[in-house]
């Protein structure tokens, strides 16, 4: 198995059996959702689908899988969302076939997807790893795989020496304790791990060590915290949680 880091995304090409494209949250209609809100935004949709159609062509996959959060408001669709909606999901499908993970926004979604792209929203294995959105305790025929999910938008934040801070996209990876999750692991086993995605979408953004200290999902509240390992979108190893903790405390 080859994992690829495309920065630009962010998003994932994982090799194996098939070459699959991976990529998490893309909320489309959250301008209305902010609008909403008094946040006026033009819609990024189609610059949105245009960079993702880009990735596309840039990594030539076999599938694009999708971790869940395609529209962004819940529990019903936005009029933004209902007229974009069935154009974005053609235009993807017409370039590539699609495996859809639904998430905790993707309410109704199922009504615009073809039977053979929606997947169970416990995760299921694709070429010998679990893909699930991962707002909801996963499947336990899951346990001794790696899990890809989204969900929690993970973001780094980097300070200076001045005091000067930057907010990128990053990946945060840990071991997952399979007992609290219920999962009912075989000892022989490998370790069962999580890699959380960060946001394809470029307005969605968690920062890292709020995910860690008030945890949001089964997930998140059950990694490990003292394995946990903090990677860039382009893929660079960035270190330990732990090393990341110590320097905001001091």
């Amino acid at each position: 198995m080859k994992m690829e880091f495309l920065g630009d995304g962010p998003a994932l090409v994982i090799e194996g059996e098939n070459r699959l494209l991976i990529v998490a949250d893309l909320h489309f209609g959250i301008e209305a959702d902010l609008a909403a809100h008094g946040l006026h935004f033009r819609s990024r949709s189609t610059d949105r689908l245009e960079r993702l159609m880009k990735i596309i062509d840039l990594a030539d996959p076999d599938m694009l899988v999708l971790l869940g959060d395609i529209k962004h408001s819940i529990p019903s669709l936005t009029r933004q969302e209902y007229v974009e909606l069935p154009v974005i999901l053609e235009t993807l499908r017409s370039r590539i076939p699609l495996k859809v993970f639904p998430g905790n926004h993707d309410i109704g979604i199922e009504s615009y997807l073809r039977e053979t792209e929606l997947q169970p929203k416990e995760g299921t294995i694709l070429d010998g790893i679990g893909y699930l959105h991962g707002h909801m305790y996963p499947s336990p025929h899951l346990a001794g795989h790696l899990m890809i999910i989204g969900h929690h938008h993970p973001l780094l934040l980097l300070k200076d020496e001045v005091g000067c801070a930057l907010q990128v996209p990053a990946y945060l990876r840990a071991e997952l304790d399979t007992g609290k999750l219920g999962m009912n692991a075989i000892t022989e086993n490998p370790p069962t791990r999580v890699l959380f995605m960060p946001s394809f979408n470029e307005i969605a953004g968690y920062d890292i060590l709020q995910i860690v200290r008030n945890p949001f999902s089964p997930l998140s509240r059950f990694m490990k915290k003292e394995d946990a390992e903090i990677i860039l979108a382009d893929g660079t190893y960035i270190g330990s949680l732990s090393s990341l903790q110590s320097d905001e405390t001091t």
